[in-house]
Order: structure tokens, then C-alpha cells, then sequence
């Protein structure tokens, strides 16, 4: 009782770091449009992986926020750059494999789970996705201030990241569920090139920024 009673006060911000959390995971993104596009062009397991790997992604940045990362790459700014080259090197060639797709010559076979990838490589293509994603670190950061007072328990920026995981599971969940469906991957193969093509475009703009950020 002791320990809810400490929370209590610091609900309203808590609930206002869970709205900027689906905010942000909602809003398109590099993660959100791999899983997409693996749910149309491969299936519903591959898409579930994908987002599983996402998912994980996400809770380890946001435990390694609460636990004091920020002040870790302040020190060590060394760090954020190599981070930043890593990632963007990693969605230009997410960029060159949509790119290829798009102007490959036949579309791949809807439902055809683990091709070309096993189990793991299609959750480990998630996690790396958002592992080497500076802009969910700054995205971590900005939710878990949101939600801290000052006067707050530490047990607070834990309650904030499980609570935002369990979106996270809904949302990322949600994308794979509903784009591995007949209707989408009968619209995937309709405009399968556009939709490739412009997923090269949104990865390759998002490696440039990275590239580029000073």
C-alpha cells in the first residue's frame, strides 16, 4: 500500500510519458515499416517475429535510459557517433535491399515464411532495426523525463518503461497482425513496387539524417 500510495502522485505524468510513447510508436518509422512490409510479402510469423525483435529492441533501450544511460553518452559522446554510423550505414542497406526488390522482376510469394531468413534472423533483423536507432534513445529519454519528477521513486522510470512495452506489444503486434492479412497482401501485390520503392525512399532519407546529424 506504501508503495502505491508513493506512486499516486505521480500518475498524471506517468499516463502523459504512455500517450508520447504511442505517439511516437505509432508515428511511421524505419521499424514500422519493415514490419509491414514483411507481414504483406512474407506473412503473419515473419511479421510477428520482426516485431518481437522490435519490441525486445525497445525494452532494452528504455531499461538502459531508466538505469542512467543518458549520462553515460554524455561522458562518452564517442559512443552516440559510432551508434549514429552504425545505424545509418544499416537503413541504407535496408534502402538497396527495397530498392532491388522494387525493381525485381517478379514479386515474392505472399505467405512463403522463412524463405529466405530463419526464425531468428527475422527477429534479429528487428532488433537490430531499433538497436541502431539513435532517434529511439533520444525518444527514451525524452518519455522517461516526461514522466520523472524530481521527488520521484526510482521505481516510477521502471513502472513508465513496463507500462510502455505493453504498448509497444499492442502496437508493433497490431502492425504485423493487420498487414499479414489477405486483403494487404493482395494490395502488396498490386503495388508491390511503389510500396518497395518507397520504402527504399523513407530508408534512405532516415540514413541520411543519421549520416548527416551533427
Amino acid at each position: 500500500m506504501s508503495a502505491f500510495q508513493d506512486i499516486l502522485p505521480h500518475l498524471s505524468t506517468i499516463t502523459v510519458s504512455y500517450i508520447a510513447y504511442l505517439v511516437a510508436t505509432i508515428s511511421p518509422g524505419p521499424a514500422n515499416l519493415a514490419i509491414m512490409s514483411t507481414s504483406m510479402s512474407e506473412g503473419r510469423k515473419p511479421g510477428l517475429l520482426l516485431a518481437s525483435g522490435v519490441i525486445i529492441g525497445s525494452l532494452t533501450w528504455g531499461i538502459l535510459t531508466a538505469v542512467g544511460l543518458s549520462s553515460l553518452l554524455s561522458s562518452y559522446a564517442w559512443l552516440m557517433t559510432a551508434l549514429r554510423i552504425v545505424g545509418g550505414l544499416y537503413l541504407l542497406w535496408l534502402a538497396y535491399k527495397s530498392l532491388k526488390s522494387a525493381f525485381g522482376s517478379q514479386a515474392p510469394k505472399a505467405m512463403k515464411t522463412g524463405n529466405n531468413r530463419s526464425h531468428l534472423q527475422y527477429f534479429l533483423l528487428g532488433l537490430c532495426i531499433h538497436l541502431t536507432n539513435p532517434k529511439s534513445i533520444f525518444a527514451w529519454i525524452s518519455i522517461i523525463a516526461i514522466g520523472i519528477k524530481p521527488d520521484a521513486p526510482a521505481s516510477v522510470s521502471f513502472i513508465i518503461v513496463g507500462g510502455c512495452i505493453l504498448l509497444g506489444v499492442l502496437v508493433f503486434g497490431g502492425y504485423a497482425l493487420a498487414f499479414s492479412t489477405q486483403k494487404m497482401i493482395s494490395l502488396y501485390k498490386s503495388f508491390r513496387r511503389w510500396i518497395e520503392g518507397t520504402a527504399a525512399l523513407i530508408f534512405g532519407f532516415a540514413s541520411f539524417k543519421l549520416l548527416t546529424l551533427r
